[in-house]
This record gives C-alpha cells, sequence and structure tokens, in this order.
C-alpha cells in the first residue's frame, strides 16, 4: 500500500484527516479520534537506515498502537519494524512500499483505532 492510497483509506474509512504538528517535518501526518484526539496512526517519512535497512533515501511507513503480543511475531515479516519515534512496546512501524502487505495492514489500523478510541463507561444504576 502507497502512502496516498492509506491516506484515502483512513479518510475515508475513519473520518479523520490529517493533522500536521511538526513544523520542522511538514510530511510527518497524524490522524486522530474526533472525539478524544488520540492518535491511532502516524504517516511519515523516515531514511531507511533508522529502521536498519540499507541507504539513507526516505522511505514512507506508519506507525500503528498494537497488542504486545502480535508486535514479536511482526517484526519478523517483511516491511514491519520496530516502532520509530514511538513506544516500541506499544507500536509499530509498516512500510508503505508494498512490502508489507495491505490487509496486514488495514487489520493493523483497525485494531489501533480501536486500541485508541475512547472507552465507553457503564452508568452505574
Amino acid at each position: 500500500m502507497k502512502r496516498n492510497e492509506l491516506e484515502a483509506f483512513i479518510m475515508e474509512t475513519y473520518n479523520a484527516v490529517a493533522d500536521y504538528p511538526w513544523r520542522k517535518s511538514p510530511n510527518h501526518e497524524v490522524f486522530r479520534h474526533c472525539s478524544n484526539r488520540k492518535w491511532f496512526a502516524l504517516i511519515m517519512d523516515v531514511p531507511k537506515n533508522k529502521l536498519g535497512l540499507q541507504g539513507e533515501e526516505l522511505l514512507d511507513v506508519v506507525n500503528l498502537k498494537c497488542d504486545q503480543i502480535l508486535i514479536g511475531s511482526l517484526r519478523g515479516e517483511p516491511g514491519f519494524f520496530p516502532a520509530y519515534h514511538m513506544s516500541k512496546d506499544n507500536w509499530i512501524t509498516a512500510a508503505l512500499d508494498g512490502s508489507a502487505s495491505d490487509d496486514k495492514i488495514k487489520m493493523l489500523l483497525d485494531m489501533s483505532y480501536q486500541a485508541t478510541a475512547p472507552k465507553v463507561r457503564k452508568r452505574k444504576g
């Protein structure tokens, strides 16, 4: 999945718009829940060598909140890396160059969205 495809998918599926919180990094965009403002996806471009790959050219990636148990197995798959600039225990980085499967990225995006959603509180009655 390419960056523009993921952006369009997020906007259409989750009704979220991109937020650009860092003036020094205009290509880093955050997608948040409207109600609680928590991030569920961070799309950015990072040098490949920051992910343990060869080269310094920029690679589009997405950071997603993820179940700790799943993170370990994902790191062994093509296109997945320890979270870049986020908690490596709770977030995973996926490359947006086609090396990570579209279906897996969409599944993880949904998991991230659910994990960061506002908690529904039960009324005492």
